[in-house]
């Protein structure tokens, strides 16, 4: 019996320090962090969090620098772009298991919405609800950085360099395909088109995974110059050293996400359509009754057959148009003599004020 309680007890034991050695993968839903550009100033930040739909010191707050922002970007993207200060922000809040991405921006001229949302797939963030902002219209690449810092915080956990550094060369290069192709959604699609044979890529030779970018983007109705294919390829072997088959699910889950926005989207303008027809139809419906203002006495435009049947009368109105245009051309020749002597009067007239100008 007391070799069994000690046994017991030695069980016990080696649990506690498991669940101690154990990290912390556990996540809260509702856990929020805030990450400021760190070159804000104070009437910048109350803009931000404006923005955000916040009061300052509701959320944990982060800040962010360009140093720590060029941790990723430096030498993958033009200093143009990327800056010599900080100043986009995150808000990021975590959601359920399986409620997946979703991105807002606000000022922010050069990444997208799916351009975030692809990129934090990669760099293995998922269920978060992300707002990006600034205080006037920057490229946003710091917010990147920002969303990494918000989420390692939460978490205790850091993502992977490979994934976060990846994430980052993704978040470029579908920037500049989007600027090459001027159309973002393609961009993101042909992207994630090329994160979905990564799991080929492997065994194939840089020229083999060109004709496999060549052929996806073909696909859309594009053709790449040569600079941006290689990118993507850099981009490619960059995503073979992650958990590739983890990132397909995700990409595969996102584009479906992807597919199912731009469905709604699009029956939401058909529904906006038909809500302005019946509205303009009520409205028709009064003017009928009360009258249509300026454009009240306006005929409609009727058939061919209305043509025809005032046909006899469009007759007559010719025969009395020929008499009259008769009589006006008497009166026509009978003044041209008038005319003609006004105008050789006015010719003299205009010479003699020609030398005065001169």
């Amino acid at each position: 019996m007391k070799r069994c309680k000690k046994l017991i007890s030695l069980v016990l034991v080696l649990c506690m320090l498991t669940a101690l050695a154990a990290p912390a993968l556990a996540v809260d839903a509702g856990e929020e962090r805030v990450v400021l550009g760190a070159d804000l100033t104070s009437d910048q930040i109350l803009t931000v969090y404006e923005q955000f739909g916040l009061l300052r010191g509701s959320v944990t707050e982060l800040t962010v620098t360009n140093t720590e922002e060029r941790t990723y970007l430096e030498g993958i993207v033009s200093e143009s772009v990327i800056g010599t200060r900080s100043i986009s922000c995150v808000y990021i809040k975590i959601l359920e298991e399986d409620a997946g991405l979703t991105v807002t921006t606000n000022n922010i001229s050069w990444c997208t919405e799916d351009m975030y949302r692809s990129a934090m797939t990669t760099a293995g963030i998922y269920d978060a609800e992300v707002k990006v902002g600034a205080p006037y219209s920057v490229s946003g690449t710091a917010a990147l950085t920002g969303i990494y810092k918000a989420y390692e915080d939460i978490t205790g956990e850091e993502l992977e360099e490979e994934a976060k550094s990846a994430a980052a060369d993704e978040l470029v290069v579908t920037a500049e395909l989007a600027d090459e192709l001027e159309n973002e959604d393609d961009a993101v699609a042909i992207v994630n088109d090329v994160k979905m044979i990564v799991d080929e890529t492997g065994d194939m030779t840089d020229e083999e995974i060109q004709e496999e970018i060549e052929t996806i983007a073909d696909d859309y109705g594009y053709t790449l110059d040569q600079d941006l294919i290689d990118k993507i390829i850099e981009l490619v072997r960059s995503l073979e050293q992650l958990d590739v088959s983890q990132l397909q699910e995700k990409v595969q889950a996102l584009q479906e996400t992807l597919a199912t926005a731009e469905e709604y989207a699009q029956e939401a303008l058909t529904f906006g359509q038909k809500i302005v027809q019946f509205f303009q139809k009520i409205i028709d419906a009064f003017l009928s009754i009360f009258g249509g203002g300026d454009d009240e006495d306006e005929p409609e435009p009727t058939e061919a057959v209305t043509d025809t049947e005032t046909g006899a009368e469009t007759e007559a109105e010719a025969e009395d148009t020929t008499e009259e245009e008769a009589e006006a051309q008497e009166n026509i020749t009978d003044e041209e003599t008038t005319v003609e002597a006004e105008a050789e009067t006015e010719a003299d007239t205009t010479e003699a004020d020609a030398v005065d100008i001169s």
